[in-house]
């Protein structure tokens, strides 16, 4: 027989746990603030009213969840969120996630990871709240290629800038454009010279070398993407429209999917930020520059596409456009 302080001790565990599953099977809406290795979860029940206030291990997650009845949770779009959408799917739950600057109204008085977490549990239950579609695993692995393509052609176009500056610092100028550069620069490093000193020439072909590396690896890269574009249906509708390549139509399937988050083009433009920036007041409309907001990186290839068309005319190569 235990004694009679333990006796207590366990009896006052059991009603802790009833008033946990109780609680837990009142629970209609859950918002979820993510960390790297600690979650803070705030649920509301049917009225609004807190009912959960923990916070949980990355490891306690989904065996939590699975416990608890299928309601919406709701995560900003961060880092880490689609993987723990796309699990907490799996067990019934209705995840979804949201831009992190549409939550913040919905924040009340100072910051700290319970008040993001209620606010997050508030705007997932607005009827107008515009919600970020799931990313797939294939998604992400898409959007990877294109992060780590976009990396390598920045580096080496600070590596062409680099060159072209020290050719300029000695006297030696080269057309503008990179085929120009790569026609022209095994000549003048062959070439006896005043200008350059031997140990310029050494680090300006150490520089090419980087460069040609850097090259092949876009290369690889570039056809591994298309690869990918020619195989999914997606990208294959996409391709279809002239101007559009492997390289767009797989980076706008990376970020949007099947684009079942948009109801008309319009609003996809808009989310691109192709559309004017609106400052309109009263009864006057007032229309600015574009306003360049969500996804750069498809904006700015979505720009160049017209200007490779007509760049192809000139004699340069799409690819080295649109790179």
């Amino acid at each position: 027989m235990l004694p009679p302080q333990q006796q207590v001790m366990l009896m006052r565990g059991t009603k802790d746990k009833e008033h946990a599953m109780a609680e837990a099977l009142r629970i209609a809406f859950v918002g979820i603030d993510i960390g790297k290795n600690s979650f803070h979860v705030v649920g509301l029940d049917g009225r609004g009213a807190i009912v959960l206030r923990q916070k949980w291990s990355r490891g306690q997650v989904e065996a939590r969840f699975a416990n608890i009845p299928p309601c919406l949770i709701g995560m900003e779009a961060c880092v880490g969120a689609h993987h723990l959408s796309r699990r907490l799917q799996r067990l019934g739950h209705d995840a979804r996630l949201m831009p992190a600057r549409y939550v913040r109204p919905y924040s009340k008085g100072q910051k700290n990871d319970f008040r993001d977490a209620e606010a997050i549990a508030e705007a997932v239950q607005r009827p107008t709240m515009k919600f970020v579609a799931t990313k797939t695993a294939d998604q992400l692995d898409l959007q990877g290629l294109h992060r780590v393509r976009e990396r390598l052609v920045s580096q080496r176009t600070g590596i062409i800038n680099q060159i072209r500056a020290f050719l300029l610092e000695r006297g030696v100028a080269v057309r503008q454009g990179l085929r120009f550069l790569r026609a022209e620069l095994p000549d003048i490093l062959a070439a006896p010279s005043d200008a350059l000193s031997p140990r310029m020439v050494r680090i300006i072909e150490d520089l090419a070398g980087d460069w040609r590396r850097l090259d092949e690896r876009v290369e690889r890269l570039s056809k591994e993407i298309e690869a990918i574009a020619r195989r999914d249906a997606g990208c294959e509708r996409l391709i279809s429209v002239p101007g559009i390549g492997p390289i767009i139509s797989s980076a706008v399937v990376a970020a949007i999917g099947a684009g079942d988050v948009f109801s008309k083009g319009r609003d996809f433009a808009a989310w691109l930020g192709l559309v004017p920036r609106q400052i309109s007041t009263g009864d006057r409309t007032i229309l600015g520059k574009i306003s360049k907001r969500g996804n750069r990186y498809l904006r700015v290839r979505a720009g160049r596409v017209g200007g490779a068309d007509q760049a192809e005319e000139l004699g340069a190569s799409r690819a080295q456009v649109l790179d």
